[in-house]
């Protein structure tokens, strides 16, 4: 009877851990535009700090998702939060290239072992709670916590970095708090899995083939395909946003990502009734809309860059910054001007000024083909002495 009074709060306990844990997978996604313009990292570099993650995600989900059905719920979830706990840490201790990397694998290998296990503990608690009950609740709070924690992630990181202090550094330090608190919670949780007698050998996930050979394939090369535009999303989107599309707005790069993942469990939930087939051709053809618009837009824009704000062409390509910070993969540079590891985080990113632009009014005329880091009137700190400014590393 005590199991059963625990089970109600011990449901909601997990869906919140759940979602904590998955957001916080993506708190990172609208933030690498900063640490672009902070430490020069290139699009690639940021790629690669992605894919450490999901190199995470698939070695994790090899070799722990299938444990909790054996030594119980709780032992694989507790050393999860762990992780990510520890992850989270790691973010605020440091932003150098070696650490995000090592932050974002931890991540990765908390992601893999809570997905599966707080999926089939979130069920169990269902059942136990309300037995003989719908699943619909469970499968409608697990698709919330799972798909909508990946969106809120990035919305909650995008609106501190955007109107907080230390943008770096606060995003990470309120999830090492709500880290906490999903671990204290997931402790006080009653497990649902009985101890199994005997003594238990710990093997990898095997991965076979079931059903139709060619169906098989079919869904995997779709789930295969989805989760790549996820992926492209969620590391190159915030880039092209501030760097390509001259929108250099924190929230506005999490609210992109954020619509992706929103979405998706708006239509994992309304689509529930439809069969797989319905479902699968339904979403590939949504995921292909949704390539080919913006796509398309692009590709019938000028080659070298998109209309700005007053109606002109912007950087694009063709601005080579020497001494100004890339952002989105070889744009303009801003005034994020890169000083080191240990250089100031910009408080916002500029739309990138190019060659050719009108100047501003009170500001001398800049010279052509010198991106933004010409002479404009002021001292740059980072050229010492209080010197004038300095365009393309050569003083004035």
């Amino acid at each position: 009877m005590t199991a059963v009074l625990k089970a109600k709060p011990g449901f909601w306990a997990i869906a919140f851990a759940f979602l904590v844990a998955m957001a916080f997978s993506t708190v990172p996604t609208p933030l690498y535009p900063l640490y672009m313009a902070r430490d020069g990292f290139s699009t690639f570099t940021v790629t690669v700090v992605f894919a450490v993650y999901a190199a995470g995600v698939v070695v994790s989900l090899l070799l722990a998702g299938h444990v909790s059905d054996r030594i119980g719920r709780k032992r694989i979830l507790v050393p999860a939060l762990a992780l990510e706990l520890v992850a989270a840490l790691l973010f605020l201790s440091s932003t150098s290239l070696p650490v995000l990397l090592t932050a974002r694998f931890l991540t990765g290998l908390g992601v893999g072992m809570i997905t599966a296990t707080a999926t089939a503990y979130l069920q169990e608690l269902h059942t136990l709670h309300r037995p003989g009950a719908s699943r619909q609740r469970f499968e409608v709070v697990s698709t919330a916590a799972n798909s909508g924690g990946l969106g809120l992630g990035t919305l909650v990181a995008g609106f501190l970095a955007q109107f907080v202090e230390a943008p770096l550094r606060t995003p990470y330090a309120i999830f090492v708090l709500l880290l906490s608190v999903s671990l204290l919670a997931v402790v006080r949780t009653p497990e649902t899995v009985p101890p199994q007698a005997g003594t238990y050998r710990w093997r990898p996930q095997r991965i076979g083939m079931h059903g139709d050979r060619v169906t098989y394939l079919a869904a995997a090369a779709g789930a295969f395909a989805s989760f790549a535009v996820f992926g492209v999303f969620t590391s190159l989107a915030p880039g092209f946003v501030a760097g390509t599309l001259h929108h250099p707005s924190r929230l506005l790069a999490g609210a992109v990502v954020f619509a992706v993942f929103g979405s998706a469990a708006v239509a994992q939930t309304l689509t529930g009734r439809l069969g797989a087939t319905a479902r699968t051709r339904l979403g590939l053809l949504a995921q292909t809309g949704g390539i080919l618009v913006p796509g398309r837009r692009h590709a019938h824009g000028e080659p070298d860059g998109v209309p700005d704000r007053r109606g002109g062409r912007g950087c694009g390509r063709r601005c080579a910054v020497q001494g100004g910070a890339r952002i989105g993969g070889g744009e303009c540079g801003t005034r994020a001007t890169r000083r080191g590891a240990g250089g100031p985080v910009p408080d916002r990113l500029p739309r990138p000024r190019c060659a050719g632009d009108r100047p501003r009014s009170g500001h001398p005329r800049a010279a052509r083909g010198r991106g933004d880091d010409v002479v404009r009137g002021r001292a740059d700190p980072a050229a010492g002495g209080g010197r004038p400014a300095v365009a393309n590393g050569q003083s004035r």
